[in-house]
């Protein structure tokens, strides 16, 4: 029986100082938890999920996922930042909503269908390897490049295209007007023009070529026409011909330069001819509509026409087919037709008027007329 009874003592004995032990925790202070590392590293965590949390440098305020991070880098929707430091790059497409401001932007290829706004130049700027010739604007289409470029050989500003300016602008060299819509500048002073339409109020210095047939010589004052070597202030020269005009003095010397005959023509029928040795011919050969009017007075071998007479002639005229001319004696030589007269230069009284032939020959036969009274 004392066996039995030991092991329910035992049990008594440990339930009473269980009892003990409950009761002094439960009247005791709880002992101060010492954390001495409070670094979270992965040596405290490993998987699972923590919200709301909050560091220093980190505030957790999201509702749902919004970075990932994987083998392949950090996934996410939208990034807000103020500055991105150190060298960024971009594999893929990059979509801007709003402005980019860079200060100096290096691109391949630009493809832009809106209005682009600056505030400085559009430079190119050459390096070791690039140069600045062939940059500029192209405008590429279905048929040939359209080009605004620099080029070499030499250097320029070289289009394709046609420049259409304004109405009332101008193009200008050293902000001096050069061509506007209807005026060359006053500066232009030199040109190869070709062919111009109406000209106005031209003014030339210098020698003048036109079609190579009108010659203007500065240095001698002389115009040709038909020939580059005018022997007067004014030729005009054929093959065979020339013809000129040239102020000598207080004369003027109008006629042919070489052996050729000159003709005075209205309605293309020739009125007046000076032929080569110097005879004049007036009228037409063969007809006698000539008409040979004379508003004053005329003369003929002489110097002088004294005012008392109307036609003075030095010597022997025709009149009709006659011979009339002024001797002191009758002919003794020349040869006379009938009817031809010669007036007595001395008449004397009781002498004659003069003499009449009245037989051809030479000199013919004479009979004086005429006689004078005592």
């Amino acid at each position: 029986m004392s066996n039995d009874i030991k092991p329910i003592e035992k049990i008594r004995d440990d339930l009473n100082n269980l009892a003990t032990v409950i009761e002094n925790l439960a009247y005791a202070e709880p002992p101060k938890l010492e954390l001495r590392n409070r670094e979270l590293s992965g040596d405290h965590i490993h998987g699972g999920k923590i919200t709301k949390f909050a560091s220093t440098g980190i505030k957790d305020e999201s509702s749902r996922l919004v970075v990932r991070v994987n083998d392949d880098g950090i996934l996410t929707d939208f990034i807000d930042v103020d500055t991105l430091v150190g060298d960024t790059k971009v594999e893929g497409n990059l979509h801007v909503g709003g402005e980019i401001t860079a200060t100096k932007l290096h691109v391949q290829e630009l493809s832009a269908d809106i209005r682009q706004e600056r505030t400085t130049p559009l430079e190119f700027v050459a390096d070791e390897v690039n140069s600045i010739y062939g940059k500029g604007l192209q405008w590429k289409g279905k048929e040939h490049t359209r080009q605004f470029v620099y080029r070499a050989n030499p250097d320029r500003i070289f289009t394709t295209e046609t420049i259409d300016l304004g109405k009332d602008q101008c193009l200008s060299i050293d902000n001096i007007p050069v061509i506007t819509a209807n005026e060359l500048g006053s500066s232009v002073t030199k040109s190869n023009l070709q062919q111009v339409g109406s000209l106005r109020n031209l003014t030339v210095l210098g020698d003048v070529k036109i079609d190579e047939f009108v010659y203007w010589n500065a240095g001698t004052m002389r115009l040709g026409i038909g020939t580059d070597q005018p022997n007067a202030m004014l030729s005009l020269a054929s093959l065979d011909a020339e013809f000129i005009i040239e102020p000598e003095g207080d004369s003027v010397k109008i006629g042919t330069w070489t052996n050729s005959d000159v003709s005075i023509v209205t309605d293309d029928t020739q009125r007046i001819l000076v032929s080569k040795t110097g005879h004049i011919h007036i009228g037409i050969k063969g007809t006698h509509d000539a008409k040979v009017t004379v508003h004053g007075k005329l003369g003929v071998g002489v110097n002088t026409i004294e005012a008392d007479v109307d036609a003075s002639i030095a010597g022997p005229i025709r009149v009709q087919n006659k011979k009339f001319e002024v001797r002191d004696q009758v002919p003794t030589s020349g040869s006379y037709k009938l009817g031809d007269i010669v007036w007595n230069e001395s008449p004397k009284p009781t002498g004659y008027i003069g003499w009449v032939c009245i037989k051809d020959g030479t000199p013919g036969i004479w009979k004086p007329f005429g006689q004078i009274g005592a």
